[in-house]
This record gives C-alpha cells, sequence and structure tokens, in this order.
C-alpha cells in the first residue's frame, strides 16, 4: 500500500514517505491489503487533498508477462489537477504535458477504454483488446473541465471522474454540477470517492471509538456518498476509489452492503480479468516525473499481442543523443552528452551509467565538450535509460544526475538492410571490432 502525500500546505517530504515503504511496494507487488506504518498522513484539508505517492522513478515496472485464458491487460492511470500557468508538483501536471501523454497513448496504438467497458470486461461479459487504457480523475478539480476536458475531447477519449460529496460545488477551484453533467454528456462517467476524502488519521480516530461508531463512519463516508451522486447526476455509482489508497477490511464489507462493485486504490500495476475487485490497482501520473507513465504504457507480450514499449515524455537541460523518448534503429548506438553549457564543469568527475551495462567508460571531448559512449553489446530490450553525472569545480558534491530514456525499434532493426559492395563488405570487416552478439540467432 502506498502513503499519501499531505496537501499542498502541509506538505510531506515525498523522499521521507517513499524510503517508509517496503521494496514490495515500490515494484507494485502483491501486498497485505491492511494499512502500514508508510500511510501515516496529515489532517484532512478543506480542498482537494493531494494523492498519494507512487512508485519512484527508479522501480521496474510491474507489468506480467504469463499467458492465461484472457490475454488483456488493463492500466488504470489516476490523474488530479491540471494547469497551464501555476508550477507543477506531484499531483498538477502541466497542461501541455498532458496533452503530450494522451498524444503518445495515441501514438502507441493504445485502446482507451470507458468504465462501463472496464466493468464488464471484469465481468467476463466483453473481450477488450489486449493493451488498453481507463484513465480517471480524482476529486473534482475545475481544471479537469478547463484544461483536461478540452484535450480528452479531442483525442475523442473516454475517461471517469472519482468525485467526492463535499467538494462538488464547493466553491473556488471545485467542479460545478452543470460542469460535470456537460462532460457526461460527451461520455464522462462518475464514481465515488467518499464523502469529506479522510485522511488515514481520521479513519483510525474512527476505528479507536469501536465497531458500532466505525461503522456509521464508514456508511457516512462510503454509503452517503454513493446516494448523493446518483441522486445528482442519474446514474447508477458502483465504483469507489479509497482516498489515499488507504483501506481496511471494513471497507470491503461496507462495499458489498451499500453497493460499490469495484474498488480502486493506487497500488500500481496492470489489471487482470481475475484482480481482486477490491483492490483495483492505478498507476498515479506525477506532474513531475515521467516514469510512471512509461511504466503504465509499456505492455509485455500476453498470449494474444506483442508487447509496446512506454510512452516516454522527457526533456534533457543539456542537448543528448539519442534524444529523450526518441527512437533509434540502431543497436549498437553512440550515447552521448553535449555539457558545453554546464559552467565549471569537473571534466575528470564525469561518470555515465547505461541500463544492462552499468557504468560505462564514456569519454570526454575538450573540443566539444561531448561526453560519449559507443555501445559495445546489441540492446536488446525495448527501451535504454541513461544517467550522467558530475560535479562542478570547488564543490564536494554530485550535482543531481541527468536521466534519459530513448527507444529502440528492434523490428526496423531486423529488416533486412542492402548489401554493401565486396569492396565496401571487405573495408567493415577488415575494421570490425566488436564481436556479433552470441544471442543474435535468436528471437527478441
Amino acid at each position: 500500500m502506498l502513503p499519501y502525500v499531505a496537501p499542498m500546505k502541509r506538505l510531506f517530504p515525498t523522499a521521507l514517505l517513499l524510503a517508509l515503504l517496503p521494496f514490495s511496494a515500490l515494484l507494485g507487488q502483491d501486498s497485505a491489503s491492511s494499512p502500514g506504518p508508510a500511510e501515516t498522513q496529515a489532517e484532512t484539508p478543506a480542498t482537494p487533498s493531494s494523492a498519494p505517492a507512487t512508485a519512484s522513478p527508479e522501480t521496474s515496472d510491474p507489468t506480467v508477462s504469463d499467458e492465461t485464458e484472457d490475454a488483456t491487460r488493463i492500466s488504470v492511470l489516476g490523474y488530479h489537477e491540471f494547469s497551464a500557468t501555476e508550477k507543477a508538483t506531484e499531483m498538477r501536471i502541466p497542461t501541455a504535458k498532458f496533452r503530450l501523454q494522451m498524444q503518445a497513448i495515441k501514438d502507441l496504438g493504445l485502446n482507451v477504454i470507458t468504465l462501463e467497458d472496464f466493468i464488464a470486461w471484469k465481468q467476463g461479459k466483453k473481450t477488450l483488446p489486449d493493451r488498453s487504457i481507463l484513465i480517471t480523475i480524482d476529486d473534482g478539480w475545475k481544471s479537469v473541465y478547463t484544461d483536461a476536458y478540452p484535450i480528452l475531447k479531442e483525442f475523442e477519449f473516454p475517461f471517469t471522474l472519482f468525485l467526492y460529496k463535499n467538494y462538488v460545488d464547493g466553491g473556488g477551484k471545485a467542479l460545478t454540477s452543470e460542469m460535470i453533467a456537460e462532460m457526461q454528456k460527451y461520455g464522462a462517467s462518475v464514481g465515488s470517492h467518499s464523502t469529506s476524502h479522510p485522511y488515514p488519521s481520521t479513519v483510525r480516530k474512527a476505528q479507536r471509538k469501536g465497531p458500532e461508531e466505525y461503522q456509521k463512519f464508514l456508511n457516512a463516508e462510503m454509503g452517503d456518498s454513493k446516494k448523493f451522486l446518483e441522486a445528482k447526476f442519474g446514474s447508477p455509482i458502483i465504483t469507489y476509489a479509497y482516498p489515499g489508497g488507504f483501506h481496511t477490511p471494513e471497507m470491503f464489507d461496507t462495499a458489498e452492503m451499500v453497493g460499490y462493485k469495484h474498488l480502486f486504490t493506487v497500488k500500481p500495476g496492470k489489471v487482470k480479468q481475475d484482480t481482486n475487485n477490491m483492490e483495483i490497482p492505478r498507476y498515479i501520473i506525477l506532474g513531475t516525473h515521467d516514469s510512471i507513465f512509461e511504466y503504465a504504457t509499456s505492455f509485455r507480450a500476453t498470449g494474444n499481442s506483442l508487447g509496446s514499449a512506454g510512452a516516454i515524455i522527457q526533456t534533457t537541460p543539456h542537448p543528448v543523443t539519442p534524444a529523450p523518448g526518441g527512437s533509434t534503429e540502431d543497436r549498437l548506438p553512440l550515447i552521448s552528452a553535449d555539457l558545453s553549457k554546464v559552467e565549471g564543469l569537473d571534466p575528470e568527475s564525469l561518470v555515465m551509467r547505461v541500463s544492462g551495462f552499468g557504468l560505462v567508460p564514456a569519454k570526454f571531448d575538450p573540443a566539444t565538450k561531448k561526453f560519449s559512449w559507443k555501445v559495445n553489446r546489441r540492446l536488446r530490450k525495448p527501451t535504454c535509460d541513461v544517467s550522467v553525472q558530475w560535479k562542478l569545480q570547488e564543490k564536494p558534491d554530485m550535482e543531481m544526475p541527468m536521466r534519459w530514456t530513448f527507444v529502440i525499434n528492434r523490428e526496423a532493426a531486423y529488416q533486412p538492410k542492402t548489401a554493401p559492395s565486396l569492396p565496401q563488405a571487405i573495408q567493415e570487416k577488415s575494421n570490425e571490432i566488436i564481436p556479433q552478439d552470441p544471442e543474435n540467432k535468436s528471437s527478441n
């Protein structure tokens, strides 16, 4: 279970929260459903809270590769606030970046489904494409209507609003009933996100009052919200997103009693048809890190599908090759960073790390100020991660690493190339210093 980052006015350091997580949670692996000590939160805010911290950018993705009767895998994306002008935070994503992400989903050929499609598939009543996306947006920020909604309409992507009762028509930055109703006409679905969006400290306080009082609390948070949303927006509400992903076993019983069928957490991972309906994973998309979105849009091959590399939305402060998020057909590329604009660079401190190779013997060219390394073993994975780090002169500590990811177009790399002329072939052979990959004969 993942922790909640405190609201913007009372923010816990995310690094501290992540440090409290068990390693299995960072990897998106199964963990106990009952909350652990990492889920401690601040008190309930007056405005929509920041959503939970998710897996760090360094973590690997819990994609699946097993073959089952139903090979479909669903990535549920969780968003919160959007802004074209305010600074990005973990829970506030720049509008321009959101547009790039939607474009990336389209370019990858991923199928964006409705909440109703998802429910029918989970119930075994509908088949879906092997690689599908469900877009969800929590809390009910007005920026959903002003920033995200026009983009979603442009791409013709359906989406789901997880709303909590006390913030609907809450004024200020809150969505109005009219905005929500308009989005419903377009095709937006509505689910519940509780009545007051309680933090774990509030939930635990109710627990300490005893079973009877705690049940009253759950009835008010889960039941009253359901009744309100159904009366307000005229559609059955059978889905619920746990605020902050925090849940206790008593919530499962309450969900069944009041009529929720599918409940969503904040633990990252792909959804299978037999995934527990009380603990459906979601990828909470951060405004400050790109990796979570990349993991969410990466699908390994299953029974009926080819895999897809994640959509990479990146920039770097200095020019690099291959480009961030770019694609290369060369499985032995030159990886390079142009550091000519770094003032006070200490060339002796430069280090480069490449996924699958670790620390590599990159060379710095004093004339061009480029730090480069030629890959000496064919890249076999669909993406390659690179980090370059350095110190500034007269400073004792290393600067933050510059990281980027590029895509290897393996399908194009396997296409036959025009055979070189005999003299050219002889020259290439005589100059060849890189041994052939012993696994080259195997299929990726």
